[in-house]
């Protein structure tokens, strides 16, 4: 027998972390330092990538997107939980958390095809930088985005449907926003025939991606360690591994919240892991892929009338 939605009706509270009033402030006064430095960092790479045309490479182009994804990614939970720790509203109706719950998967799936695709044009420009032009053409880069953003679409359009089609009981949901794990829990009957189809799409967006990155990285270890010079040896290895530190924290909490069954997902756990890839990673992308570059300290040094070639 199907449940009454009483959701549709009366919309959600969202608890956030009201469960630790003391630490409130303190996760505002932080969240909110986070999220200025992830606006203003992936704002900075997309105005520099657009003005400069050394930086009109098929990396920057990636990057571009991945910077326009954080920052929408970033915004669509953000705000709603900047609001929440300052108490003035926690309630939701049903329809703004189902546009949240679309929209966040959307780009979150975007994003993890695009890094797998990132990654992939990193092994093609250190492990064929003789075919990197022909490889990386520019069709074949617009190709690779359009992919990412309707296949992280399609995911969401997915997920979203089956998640509609459950009956829900209660208005509560034990987080900071609208996210499926804790609408899963929700549900008043049955969802095991739900979560397999959900799953199946958990693995295609989440493993193969972060399989391809692995991969790739394996390659480009290899291709580094022919390198004689111990400096550009070490350069090389310490810009890897920043990369996959970011990519680890990434998919790394979302395979806990994700693929692990809905019976052994923690409410409280699950909200300082979601930490990790809604303000933790989008804030370090721009440090660790751009703002380091050489070619990116140039276009900002040629932006405040000082040319570094020219020193």
């Amino acid at each position: 027998m199907r449940g009454f939605n009483t959701s549709s009706a009366e919309g959600f509270f969202l608890v956030g972390f009201s469960d630790w009033p003391r630490l409130e402030l303190v996760f505002f006064v932080f969240i909110s330092i986070f999220y200025s430095l992830t606006l203003f960092g992936n704002t900075t790479i997309i105005v520099l990538s657009q003005m400069d045309l050394r930086l009109r490479t098929p990396m920057y182009f990636f990057l571009c997107h991945l910077s326009f994804l954080d920052l929408c990614y970033t915004t669509s939970t953000v705000p709603q939980l900047l609001i929440n720790l300052r108490g003035l509203d926690r309630t939701i109706s049903y329809g703004r958390c189902v546009a949240q719950l679309l929209i966040f998967l959307a780009l979150a799936s975007t994003e993890c095809v695009l890094l797998g695709v990132m990654a992939f044009d990193r092994y093609a420009a250190v492990c064929r930088p003789l075919h990197y032009t022909t490889i990386m053409h520019p069709h074949l880069c617009w190709a690779l985005a359009t992919c990412a953003w309707a296949g992280g679409l399609v995911n969401s359009l997915v997920q979203t449907s089956l998640m509609m089609a459950m009956p829900l009981c209660g208005h509560q949901l034990n987080h900071f926003f609208c996210e499926m794990p804790i609408f899963l829990k929700l549900a008043c009957e049955e969802t095991k025939r739900a979560e397999a189809k959900m799953f199946v799409a958990r693995v295609i967006i989440l493993v193969f991606p972060a399989a391809l990155i692995l991969g790739s990285y394996a390659h480009v270890a290899r291709a580094v360690m022919k390198v004689k010079s111990m400096a550009g040896r070490r350069k090389a290895f310490g810009t890897c591994g920043s990369h996959i530190l970011v990519v680890s924290l990434f998919y790394g909490s979302a395979i806990y919240t994700y693929l692990q069954p809905t019976h052994r997902y923690s409410d409280n756990e699950g909200k300082f892991v979601a930490l990790f890839y809604t303000i933790i990673t989008p804030m370090l992308n721009p440090l660790i892929y751009t703002l380091r570059n050489k070619d990116v300290k140039g276009a900002l040094w040629k932006i405040f009338g000082r040319d570094t070639d020219s020193r």
